[in-house]
């Protein structure tokens, strides 16, 4: 059986924003399977191809994991033998996650996993020795570019290798079109750009940020574009993130307010009806440490 305890530590990585969907257990369990669909699978083919020249057990640190959906994703395909550590500072979504854990390995050997309880944004190589991988979803964006920086610099420091996936891009796709979706967009992506709390966010220049942090330090990095995709097979996902995206962008820009109610009840309805396809751009990020490159 894997073994389950959470612990105080250094690790965190679940924030959320004003008129977006907040990091539930529900939420996330609402995108899971969208987000298995999404991450670039190519870039788990280089990685295996990595972990199988280094020392086993492989030890994944899978950074603001939520309720584990990343390690339920990769650990199936990867070789074992595993140990996850899964980290995040929301005891309710740790409290998920170890109800539900990687279990086997692409081979069959059994994955044993943890929780973990902290923040990451003092994170260090020190606090990563040991780990052969580094992974996360849907984080990179609501870290500042000192954050993404210090995150490259601890793998690097480490000798780690990095699977960072779903970093949202600011591309959006909405067909049919309607003329006020440009609007949305840009007040959105305005939004994942904010101040707050002192803390310049990345939003949708996280991924060349990380890419450019994890380059700089020698690694060998592949970006990939993984995008949803949205119709009516996930239409309620695609409601759930068109409230959110109107409501994030009406912070953001409250002129739009004029516009939004309207302007989301055709949205919803066209959702409704299955006459709505949205596309939500991602990018996924592997960089192999510089021994490895």
């Amino acid at each position: 059986m894997p073994e389950q305890r959470a612990r105080p530590g250094p690790w965190s990585a679940r924030l959320s924003s004003p008129g977006s969907p907040v990091c539930t257990p529900d939420w996330l369990a609402l995108r899971e399977d969208a987000d298995a669909a999404a991450r670039a699978a190519e870039l788990v083919d280089a990685l295996r191809v990595h972990l199988g020249t280094r020392a086993r057990p492989v030890v994944v640190r899978d950074l603001g994991c939520g309720t584990g959906s990343m390690g339920r994703w990769l650990a199936g395909r990867l070789p074992g033998p595993q140990t996850w550590v899964l980290h995040d500072r929301d005891p309710r979504l740790l409290a998920r996650a170890a109800g539900s854990p990687p279990t086997v390995a692409a081979d069959g050997t059994p994955v044993t996993a943890r929780t973990q309880r902290g923040d990451l944004t003092d994170l260090r190589a020190a606090d990563l020795a040991g780990t052969t991988l580094v992974t996360a979803s849907a984080l990179l964006d609501l870290l500042t570019a000192e954050e993404v920086d210090g995150l490259a610099a601890a793998c690097a420091g480490a000798g780690a290798a990095a699977l960072l996936t779903l970093t949202v891009t600011g591309d959006v796709e909405l067909d049919p079109p309607d003329p006020l979706d440009a609007a949305f967009a840009a007040a959105f992506d305005a939004h994942q750009r904010r101040r707050t709390g002192g803390r310049r966010l990345l939003g949708p220049d996280a991924g060349v940020a990380t890419a450019d942090a994890f380059a700089r330090r020698g690694a060998a990095v592949q970006v990939r574009s993984s995008p949803w995709r949205l119709g009516a097979d996930r239409a309620g996902l695609a409601e759930e993130w068109l409230r959110g995206w109107v409501g994030a962008a009406c912070a953001q820009q409250p002129d739009l307010e004029e516009d939004a109610a309207a302007y989301l009840r055709d949205r919803l309805a066209a959702c409704a009806a299955g006459r709505l396809r949205v596309g939500v751009g991602h990018v996924d990020v592997l960089a192999l440490p510089a021994e490895a490159a």
